[in-house]
């Protein structure tokens, strides 16, 4: 008697009418969401792995990345940590100062901007990489990326990038160079460059499979939640980073909810600064998650 071969169970995909129609009124609500917002642009991209739906819109234009790029620098570090060239024990002498990639002229942070007391009040002392990636990530602390940054270096955070063949995500130096963003040097990201950074986090791919399980355990801990979260139920959970200047506001982030499988969502929005952000990035979370869960499977 011959045993039966233990083959792994597929995902159903719902029937294609259900998907077009499904596609069909995301299109029209992320355009009305656009107009009502009168957003200057929008770039949207996610997959769903529980029905394998993936949608776009404006996906590989090129936006501001804010604090989105804190996410490559996390891949950057995790990259090293796996490699067994740093310990997520190190410690990293906290000072603020940095040298621009423009003219190498040292420049500080605004404590004004960034007056984060957890990495702040630890100025001429020390913190381990694992709490710089941390308050990074769950506070957008300014200091603790640059701090990072210059531990693994730029071209250790491209090199990730380019080993994992993630297309649409430039980081070309830390937070408030000034000189840099004057001479026009600045770090940008597209919705689908961001998409298949998580996707890989969120699959296991993203170097090992601790080094996935780490990093998802620190963008749960996300404290500011007002853009995907802020549109679903709250008992969902939410592993992302933000990311928000004066004319941008964008979220990316890994949807966990009971009872199915998550779904990687990116929403980047550009506006005037008179204008304000608005709730565009919430109101764009909350359709999708109406979407898929209107779509019926047979």
């Amino acid at each position: 008697m011959v045993a039966k071969a233990n083959v792994a169970k597929l995902p159903v995909p719902p029937p294609r009418d259900s998907v077009a129609s499904a596609e069909v009124s995301l299109y029209r609500n992320v355009l009305k969401i656009r107009e009502d917002h009168s957003l200057e642009n929008l770039g949207i991209s996610f997959y769903d792995a529980e029905s394998t739906i993936q949608w776009s819109y404006n996906a590989d234009f090129y936006f501001h990345a804010a604090s989105t790029m804190k996410l490559a620098v996390l891949l950057g570090v995790f990259r090293q940590v796996d490699r067994g060239e740093i310990s997520l024990e190190a410690p990293v002498h906290v000072r603020n100062r940095f040298t621009s990639i423009v003219n190498q002229e040292p420049f500080m942070l605004d404590l004004g901007r960034d007056a984060d007391p957890d990495v702040y009040g630890h100025l001429g002392k020390t913190l381990t990489v694992r709490e710089l990636a941390y308050w990074m990530i769950t506070k957008s602390s300014n200091l603790a990326t640059n701090l990072l940054v210059d531990v693994i270096g730029i071209s250790t955070i491209q090199q990730a990038l380019d080993e994992l063949e993630i297309d649409g995500i430039k980081v070309l130096r830390g937070v408030e160079d000034q000189a840099a963003f004057n001479a026009g040097l600045n770090n940008e990201v597209t919705a689908n460059g961001l998409l298949k950074l998580l996707r890989l986090i969120a699959d296991g791919k993203a170097y090992s499979q601790s080094a996935c399980d780490e990093m998802l355990k620190i963008m749960l801990d996300q404290q500011y939640r007002g853009g995907i979260p802020a549109g679903l139920p709250k008992a969902a959970r939410v592993a992302h980073k933000t990311g928000n200047i004066s004319t941008v506001h964008h979220d990316a982030g890994i949807v966990y909810l009971d009872g199915r499988k998550p779904y990687v969502l990116v929403i980047l929005t550009q506006f005037t600064p008179e204008q304000g952000r608005g709730t565009a990035v919430a109101d764009v979370s909350r359709d999708i998650f109406n979407t898929l869960a209107g779509i019926t499977y047979e």
